[in-house]
């Protein structure tokens, strides 16, 4: 049985790098190798030591200035050699991972060569101009009708678009003016294995603070978009209310330094692996994320399942999932007050704190990586199914490489 081709393009290959990887490699994790064969098109690799299984086309790449973790790539100057590479694989189908250059030379090629094209929506790049020119308010507009011409040019008339939350589909929408025909909620998966309430070890996180005081916890890249100045006015609010509480960060960035600087009484304990992470979310007291640009959030999502009740920002993706007092706490975006109030009401009203943790439990219960990769290689079986298809149905004097004198 000839397998179906797939060109996957992403700006890196690093496993659990963020969320989009993380993402991304629940996918590679799971091709069924006798249906589906994948070549790669990347700026950044696989690294120590781990592979993907197929074929890696390499393009140039600079460090992107505001944020040296990241590479951005620059596939002009291989395009000869990465569409004779692609013209060889022969895909049947092209997925594109974010709305880069990279995604622009994937989309035209499928656009040459009639390949049907299809992304999973990771970033919502729009909500990240006010942080991006935070110190330029004045170009914020310009910058954000430019995000959304680009959002539409990339995503509108591909053959599907995987978006994780009814909120961003709602955004994309009308920020973008996307018809929606085109786009798929799929939701992101969890591992309820490790992710648990079972993971609580009190000795673990007093381990680390060295007192009994109350925890908040924040878990993120530390990069200034995830509304890290909200983080830190709230960690200033407690110290000027004198509120004994312990706030722990756990994740890296190029924003450690400064964040260091501004929370000297913070623990920081920098990028954590996945048993010491699972340990951290069951054992804190209130999940605390104030970032309103997220497309769906993976840390919020965690913390439920790991018994920790969340309050977090009532805009971005957890919007969509966070019911107000059923599944988590909602708060007014950057009301410092807000958030303080609503910490200390979690900590202190234990049958809130019970009732809220019990139904972000149920909520999570169902969300599963191997049920959303299926629908994923489901969808790529009809695509292939569907284009053959309509090419059986064409008449010969319709085909594009036939020339009629």
């Amino acid at each position: 049985m000839k397998r179906i081709k797939v060109a996957f393009f992403a700006e890196n290959l690093i496993d659990d790098f963020d969320g989009a990887s993380r993402t991304v490699f629940q996918i590679l994790n799971r091709i069924p190798n006798d249906e589906f064969e994948f070549m790669y098109f990347t700026a950044v690799p696989p690294q120590n030591g781990k592979k993907v299984n197929g074929k890696i086309f390499q393009f140039p790449s600079v460090p992107i200035p505001s944020n040296e973790t990241y590479r951005m790539g620059i596939p002009y100057f291989s395009k000869r050699a990465m569409w004779a590479a692609l013209d060889d694989f022969q895909p049947d189908v092209i997925h594109f991972t974010s709305p880069s250059s990279c995604a622009s030379y994937a989309k035209k090629y499928g656009k040459e060569r009639g390949v049907p094209v299809i992304a999973i929506y990771h970033t919502h790049f729009i909500s990240y101009v006010k942080y991006y020119f935070r110190k330029m308010k004045w170009l914020t507009p310009l910058c954000e009708s430019i995000v959304s011409k680009i959002t539409y040019n990339l995503y509108n008339d591909l053959k599907r678009v995987y978006v994780p939350t009814k909120e961003i589909t709602k955004d994309l929408k009308k920020m973008a003016n996307l018809k929606g025909n085109n786009l798929k909620l799929w939701q992101r998966g969890l591992n309820n294995e490790l992710f648990n309430p079972d993971k609580k070890d009190p000795a673990f996180i007093k381990n680390i603070t060295g007192n009994d005081h109350p925890n908040i916890l924040f878990v993120s890249r530390l990069v200034w978009e995830k509304n890290l100045d909200e983080l830190t006015r709230l960690y200033d609010f407690f110290e000027k209310k004198g509120t004994p509480a312990n706030f722990i960060i756990a994740g890296d960035g190029i924003a450690l330094k400064e964040l260091q600087r501004k929370m000297p009484k913070a623990h920081f304990l920098g990028a954590l692996g996945h048993d010491d992470l699972s340990r951290l979310y069951a054992s804190a007291d209130v999940f605390y994320f104030p970032s309103d640009t997220e497309t769906y959030g993976n840390v919020v999502i965690e913390a439920m399942a790991s018994g920790l009740p969340c309050v977090v920002a009532n805009g971005g993706g957890p919007k969509s999932y966070i019911q107000h007092l059923e599944t988590g706490v909602l708060c007014a975006v950057n009301d410092t007050e807000d958030y303080y109030n609503k910490i200390l009401n979690l900590l202190n009203d234990n049958e809130l704190r019970s009732e809220i943790i019990y139904n972000a439990l149920e909520f999570t219960k169902p969300l599963n990586w191997d049920n959303l990769v299926d629908v994923y290689f489901e969808d790529l079986r009809k695509i292939v199914r569907s284009k053959a298809a309509i090419t059986l149905k064409t008449p010969a004097y319709f085909s594009p490489q036939i020339q009629v004198e």
